[in-house]
């Protein structure tokens, strides 16, 4: 008589299972997602050659700059925007780099600052304030912009290649984004992420220093993140726009993340010049003659 009770429950549930799942399933659309129109598959080597090469291609850049910055985040519980800077950007490899940017109104100085890769001088005329020190010199400042170091801008400028003592690998992943060009289109495309590693001495174990996200549509760069000694993530680049400049591509539009200091940085370039001379003066910043200067730690 039980089983007879036991077939006939498992019996019933059968019947309703149907009903159920019909009253209890909500089916909604969305968009679409679609493949690039064109996938290229290439292997290891052949993308730190790539790598190699578009990073030897340019020399020198002298960029007219727009730059909007934004600080804070969920972390502060809001997000100040701050009115776009336009501006130089200078670099000549391998370290010397300066960046100028100028207040909206009278096209009065609102930042200088210049690095040799060791050393930086940052001048804020709208304060007085003059600093100097090491391009490794700690945070001091509640102010996150006033914490910006050289490094940040030419790491995400320009895609290291393999340095001497790093490993490498490569995986292989998938994005969905809406191109600038067409922000209605929803494109699915296959990614290559080449990671850059180095060992830690007397341990079994690697610790990742970068991360380069590559579009198999185009394969080019979309991103790289930037990791520091203790494995957390410090930069993130997004790279956009991709023009030809004096026979080089390159991205237009570049936004530079600093998730701990919740400071994020959108660089659009409006004119960019490679691999013309830029003279020694062209990287000297002096301080007022009424300015003290700050040294850093």
């Amino acid at each position: 008589m039980r089983r007879c009770i036991q077939r006939g429950i498992a019996l019933g549930a059968l019947c309703i299972l149907p009903a159920l799942t019909g009253c209890f399933r909500v089916t909604r659309a969305v968009q679409k997602s679609h493949p690039p129109t064109a996938v290229f598959t290439t292997s290891l080597d052949q993308i730190l050659r790539e790598t190699q090469e578009r990073y030897d291609a340019i020399k020198t850049m002298n960029a007219s700059v727009e730059i909007v910055a934004s600080t804070g985040g969920d972390k502060q519980g809001k997000v100040v925007e701050y009115t776009a800077l336009s501006g130089y950007v200078l670099e000549r490899k391998p370290n010397d780099l300066r960046v100028i940017l100028f207040l909206p109104i009278a096209h009065l100085r609102a930042m200088d600052m210049v690095t040799d890769g060791t050393t930086f001088k940052l001048s804020i005329p709208p304060k007085d304030r003059f600093l100097t020190g090491t391009n490794a010199a700690e945070p001091h400042s509640k102010n996150s912009l006033e914490n910006l170091r050289p490094n940040v801008f030419s790491d995400s400028l320009f895609i290291k290649p393999q340095q001497e003592g790093e490993l490498v690998a490569l995986t292989s992943d998938e994005r969905v984004y809406r191109p600038s060009s067409n922000p209605k289109d929803l494109i699915a495309e296959p990614t290559y992420e080449l990671s850059f590693l180095r060992s830690v001495p007397g341990r079994t174990e690697l610790k990742t220093q970068r991360v380069v996200h590559i579009g198999r549509g185009t394969m080019l760069p979309f991103q790289q993140d930037i990791y520091d000694k203790s494995g957390q993530l410090d930069t993130q680049a997004l790279y956009e726009n991709y023009e030809t400049f004096g026979g080089v591509q390159f991205p237009a539009k570049i936004t530079i993340r600093r998730p701990k200091d919740q400071l994020s940085l959108v660089l659009t370039i409006n004119k960019l010049a490679v691999n013309q001379t830029l003279e020694d003066d062209q990287f000297e910043l002096k301080p007022p003659s009424n300015v003290k200067v700050e040294q850093l730690p």
